[in-house]
């Protein structure tokens, strides 16, 4: 029986990518352009689909969320990426385990065709074999069967690889958000939490296998997943 090879599974923003503020100064402004209030805490907005967020957080009527979330994402493009940057120290992680022959790809709530286009812009599309997102960003109500929740994401990332089901023992995922852990444990497999990103206060403490200060920690912290 032949051994799988090792996969990590990378989530993008909060992650691989510090949004700078793009992310939340963005959505403000579209909340107030579209009349609303804007609530606090905007750090609760990275991870999800916007429009999930706006569900949960604002008092946006269900018939407004698309014309907020068309204003976000426009900003988000014109000016938010200009603004994003790679975390210090996760590029040379992504070298490492490209060097060690890992395969790794990008498993996100963005929609996936925007998160293509970021991967690019920022030249990492050379480490991801794929790039797994949602279908855009409203978050359907539950039951409609598309690309919206985090366990279906990593779930095609993991069936574009060849590799569903996973071996829990060489692959992982690695995420700031408890979706991530959650989308990680539906396929049973460990999710490292990125402690640099926008986890909420104990948020990823009991969710994740063990949480990363800081991207260097992850070549240690990634050994038994990825040693040969």
């Amino acid at each position: 029986m032949s051994v799988q090879t090792p996969i990590v599974l990378w989530d993008l923003d909060g992650t691989v990518l510090d949004p700078a503020g793009a992310i939340t100064d963005g959505i403000a402004d579209a909340l107030r352009e579209c009349g609303f209030a804007v609530p606090g805490n905007l750090d609760r907005f990275v991870g999800p689909p916007v429009g999930e967020s706006l569900r949960r957080f604002t008092d946006v009527p269900e018939d407004r969320i698309a014309d907020v979330v068309s204003v976000y994402r426009a900003g988000y493009l014109a000016e938010g990426l200009d603004r994003t940057r790679v975390y210090p120290g996760v590029r040379e992680a992504l070298d490492a385990l490209r060097e060690r022959g890992v395969r790794q790809a990008v498993a996100t709530q963005k929609p996936e065709h925007i998160a293509a286009q970021v991967v690019t812009r920022f030249g990492l599309d050379e480490y991801f074999e794929t790039v797994s997102g949602a279908a855009d960003d409203l978050a359907q109500p539950s039951g409609s069967g598309r690309l919206h929740d985090k366990p279906a994401i990593i779930g095609e990332a993991l069936r574009r690889m060849g590799a569903l089901p996973p071996d829990p023992a060489r692959t992982v995922m690695i995420g700031d958000r408890s979706y991530d852990a959650d989308g990680a444990r539906s396929h049973g497999i460990d999710c490292l939490g990125a402690g640099w990103g926008f986890g909420q206060p104990g948020e990823l403490d009991a969710a994740c296998a063990v949480v990363a200060g800081e991207p260097r920690d992850l070549a240690h912290l990634l050994q038994q997943y990825t040693e040969r």
